[in-house]
């Protein structure tokens, strides 16, 4: 089976495509955070999740990332964005899941894990009961500048690895992957797939999508036999 890669950080619909061309499975489209990069409006957010139905259908996964923890907030901003996806990049509020799935039957859930250290594998363990699908991410929501991704750090592969082996739902691996490191990063860990966002952007320019670099990781990926 083929390793699939997520584009996050998608600020417009004209990179959301430049994202599927290059072989993209989804797309991320960042809401209001505490910090980090890529975010935009719920307006901008339901209009590129839009046109890339348009163009796709649900093929794609347009993916909300939400630091919304109530379960009817996380519904209210799925209803807002208009997406097939959301990802829950903070720790969910008991019960978040199942009013989340009464309000939004077809919603994929994806939860993030941050792998702090080896807690995640039972915070992994716990999450896959309910949700459709794990990605683990280096955001620091321990400390005291709470960090819930975006940081363009890796973290310990050998506990993602782990996770991996422990949980029966599909695992994407994110933290400080581009074209030079996702290879070893997927031989190492064995996701199902990955999810780039630094990596392929300038930072010095608004965060842009640099389409040579989203051509050499997509190369990259290309190379990387099936697992």
């Amino acid at each position: 089976m083929a390793v699939h890669f997520k584009v996050g950080c998608i600020r417009s619909a004209d990179e959301a495509e430049l994202a599927v061309a290059a072989g993209a499975a989804a797309v991320g489209l960042v809401g209001e955070m505490p910090n980090g990069p890529g975010q935009i409006s719920d307006d901008d957010i339901r209009a590129i999740a839009a046109s890339v139905h348009r163009r796709h259908g649900d093929k794609i996964w347009t993916t909300l990332l939400t630091s919304r923890t109530d379960g009817a907030a996380i519904a209210d901003h799925i209803a807002a964005t208009g997406v097939n996806t959301v990802q829950i990049v903070d720790a969910p509020a008991s019960g978040a899941y199942a009013v989340i799935r009464k309000a939004h039957a077809h919603i994929r859930l994806m939860q993030v894990i941050h792998v702090e250290d080896a807690g995640a594998i039972d915070a992994a363990r716990h999450a896959a009961q309910d949700v459709d699908v794990i990605l683990l991410d280096s955001g620091k929501p321990s400390t005291a500048a709470r960090t819930l991704g975006g940081t363009g750090d890796t973290h310990d592969w050998t506990i993602s690895r782990q996770i991996i082996e422990a949980v029966p739902i599909p695992v994407f691996l994110a933290g400080g992957l581009g074209p030079d490191n996702v290879a070893s990063a997927v031989a190492a860990v064995g996701p199902y797939g990955v999810d780039i966002c630094s990596g392929i952007r300038d930072k010095t320019d608004g965060y842009r999508l640099v389409p040579e670099k989203l051509e050499a990781f997509a190369d990259a990926m290309g190379r990387i036999s099936p697992r």
